[in-house]
């Protein structure tokens, strides 16, 4: 019986060790995101959402400017012009804001993982929409003008969601 146990523990205990040394080498990558916002704001058919004052804990992560027809995921051409930034907020959960003019529809399907309609939020004057993904991990808020669609997105509350959104400004 000892020997079993020294079996099965020795491994488990190199590979707790092994991991857990390597796992602080791979620290969150920031993007620098000002000047890729600085061009989305100048070439976009519409107003560019970014947000604003957010505290230092919160860290960008990933920002995106494509416009339409221009290679984006697996080199195929976008749909849309499009506009993403997401940070890690101070918990380490990710939220960004994604903006796309044409095929709203795709754009919200793929955006919201396939979400479906939750209610309703307001964030400042604007009603935005709630859609939750299958598995309710994924909440998402909608905005949609004839221009452009707006969506707010992460594994969190739609409370957390509307304190982001609310952050967000076309200046």
């Amino acid at each position: 019986m000892v020997r079993t146990l020294l079996v099965i523990l020795v491994p488990l205990v190199i590979i707790t060790v092994f991991f857990s040394r390597y796992l602080d080498d791979y620290p969150v990558q920031e993007v620098d995101w000002q000047s890729v916002l600085a061009q989305a704001r100048e070439q976009a058919p519409y107003p560019v959402l970014a947000p604003k004052g957010l505290p230092g804990s919160w860290r960008p992560t990933q920002v995106t400017w494509v416009k339409t027809g221009q290679p984006h995921l697996n080199d195929q051409p976008s749909a849309r012009n499009l506009w993403q930034i997401g940070y890690l907020d101070p918990s380490d959960v990710y939220i960004s804001v994604n903006q796309g003019d044409a095929r709203p529809e795709d754009f919200i399907s793929d955006t919201t993982r396939d979400g479906v309609v939750d209610g309703r939020s307001a964030v400042g004057d604007q009603s935005w929409v709630r859609y939750v993904s299958d598995d309710e991990r994924t909440r998402s808020l909608v905005w949609s003008t004839p221009e452009v669609t707006t969506i707010v997105v992460g594994d969190t509350t739609y409370e957390a969601l509307e304190a982001f959104a609310g952050t967000l400004s076309a200046t």
